[in-house]
């Protein structure tokens, strides 16, 4: 009997245990993702509208970052493989705490945009992006696809785009600039579906396997998170109207 069988005939022993455990996580992860969401705007905004703040992240003579602000700017890639390596050793409380500062350090990395662009599309923005997020949210949830060679297809689509970030950082192409924008908008849609899959399946073997289900919150929460933050920032490079 191969896995997936054996995963279907874990899932149907007990459909109490499955829509407890499911019901239970998912309601977890998006209340740590609003949270978390909510801090990022509170701590960008907060930065963005402080000029004193801002400068010690953006030096103001050459509009790039200060030291403090790379530091800001790379730190939650540390968070992210602390939370990823540390899960099994870290107790809920200390992982949640680092994802909150993971989404303080976002925010705070992300405060250019109230400066760049105008509130009325930023808000037009975010508005696209938490209602394609919700119906892909909702898509993953009720499918009964298996997206799994779908998740694996994007992974590696998103590991091209970023190569091909890298590279545009050097070459400086606009045209290559909106093609990476319109691969990270189609690839942070079907993670999104993805994602949720990933998570409700989880969910269901959660109870009965005794995974600790608040700790599963916080990765979600962390998951869905870089989903939405990333669709945002790529339909940005679209939607977004510059200040003059």
């Amino acid at each position: 009997m191969d896995n997936r069988t054996n995963l279907d005939n874990l899932l149907s022993s007990s459909p109490t245990i499955q829509r407890s455990g499911t019901q239970s996580l998912l309601s977890g992860v998006f209340s740590w993702m609003f949270v978390a969401l909510c801090i990022s705007a509170v701590s960008s905004y907060f930065v963005a509208t402080n000029q004193e703040f801002f400068n010690l992240i953006h030096n103001p003579i050459t509009g790039g970052l200060t030291g403090l602000g790379w530091i800001v700017t790379l730190s939650p890639i540390g968070l992210v493989l602390l939370l990823s390596f540390g899960y099994e050793k870290l107790a809920f409380g200390p992982l949640a705490l680092i994802f909150i500062l993971f989404s303080v350090l976002i925010g705070v990395g992300l405060s250019s945009i109230f400066v760049v662009y105008t509130n009325a599309s930023l808000a037009l923005t975010f508005g696209i992006s938490a209602i394609t997020f919700g119906i892909m949210a909702i898509t993953g949830y009720t499918t009964k696809t298996d997206l799994t060679k779908f998740g694996g297809i994007m992974m590696m689509a998103l590991i091209g785009i970023i190569v091909a970030s890298l590279l545009n950082f050097l070459f400086k192409s606009e045209a290559l600039y909106y093609i990476i924008s319109f691969a990270g908008v189609a690839i942070f849609t079907g993670l999104t579906a993805y994602d949720v899959q990933k998570i409700k399946n989880m969910g269901m073997i959660a109870e009965q396997e005794g995974m600790d289900i608040k700790k599963l919150t916080i990765m979600g929460a962390l998951t869905l998170y870089l989903d939405f933050i990333n669709l945002f920032l790529f339909l940005l490079d679209f939607m977004g109207m510059r200040r003059k």
